[in-house]
């Protein structure tokens, strides 16, 4: 049940979050590998972003990749917040004084959130190509024609086998440790100190969004860097091998992010991650926390 909770949590948050993740995947895409000011820049700011998006594509396309985005949610963090969860109920998380260790919160976080993107990558490479798609006078990055999810998950895995479906996988594990371990560690620490401070009558809901919204000031901060370069990685033109043209790894990604396009480069689109993983954080952790709330309370 805690599995199934966190997966319909994380769902409920990224059906309001996907018009913004398209925006954060076109931004981070933009003028990729190329010194600032040699390029044309479609998307100044997230609303522009926003407008140019809905003007050229059409309204539509701000909740391109919705299917895979919802599927890659429902597995990846029903697996990481599940973990998560059982290790928190099971006491794991806590010292024998009963306060929250933040080495054991983060190590957990940062494992289950690997579990669950290893298993999910596929899905998320999907959904990065779909919503890099656009029409030629605003398109960034490189271009794949997939008609939807399932016809691009066939056809790679048909020209490029298992290999060819997790590419890319290896490259977003570093950036969902970091997202992760951050998110889960700071989310239960902020709850902890809230509930001590007794800020909050016991058992608000209130407690739950504050905690939520210093998590995401902090997963935004830690993450950004990393995906920026996990979305290249997935976005990269590949040969007949289904290997990538433009980078050997998250490394070499993050490397020739920093030498061509600057330190700034790395931080490519984090107006839109935050306005993206600030609301998605909040809005998928309180439903986590208020369906384990109401699945306990109901069922003793």
């Amino acid at each position: 049940m805690d599995f199934l909770m966190s997966g319909v949590a994380a769902c409920g948050a990224c059906v309001f979050t996907n018009p913004l993740e398209v925006v954060k995947t076109r931004m981070q895409l933009q003028g990729e590998l190329k010194a600032p000011g040699t390029y044309q820049r479609h998307y100044r700011n997230v609303f522009h972003a926003f407008f140019t998006i809905g003007r050229v594509d059409g309204l539509a396309a701000l909740q391109k990749g919705l299917a895979p985005a919802l599927l890659y949610q429902f597995l990846m963090n029903g697996i990481r917040l599940g973990t998560y969860g059982l290790a928190d109920s099971s006491g794991y998380l806590h010292t024998t004084e009963g306060t929250l260790s933040p080495v054991r919160s983060a190590a957990t976080g940062a494992l289950a959130g690997v579990m669950g993107a290893y298993l999910g990558s596929p899905i998320y490479m999907v959904k990065t190509h779909l919503q890099a798609q656009a029409a030629s006078e605003i398109a960034v990055g490189h271009q794949y024609r997939h008609q939807g999810m399932f016809q691009a998950l066939t056809e790679i895995g048909q020209k490029h086998g298992l290999v060819g479906l997790w590419r890319g996988a290896l490259g977003s594990l570093p950036r969902v440790a970091v997202g992760s371990s951050t998110q889960l560690c700071t989310f239960s620490s902020t709850k902890d100190l809230l509930s001590q401070w007794e800020i909050f009558p016991p058992q608000s809901w209130k407690v739950a969004l504050a905690a939520a919204m210093v998590s995401g000031i902090a997963v935004v901060l830690a993450m950004t860097p990393f995906d920026v370069a996990s979305t290249r990685l997935y976005n990269q033109p590949t040969d007949v091998q289904g290997k990538g043209l433009m980078y050997r790894g998250i490394l070499d990604a993050l490397l020739q992010t920093a030498r061509t396009e600057g330190i700034f480069g790395m931080y490519k689109g984090i107006g839109a991650s935050y306005f993206r993983l600030g609301p998605h954080t909040i809005l998928s952790l309180f439903f986590w926390d208020q369906l384990r709330f109401l699945y306990h309370t109901y069922t003793k």
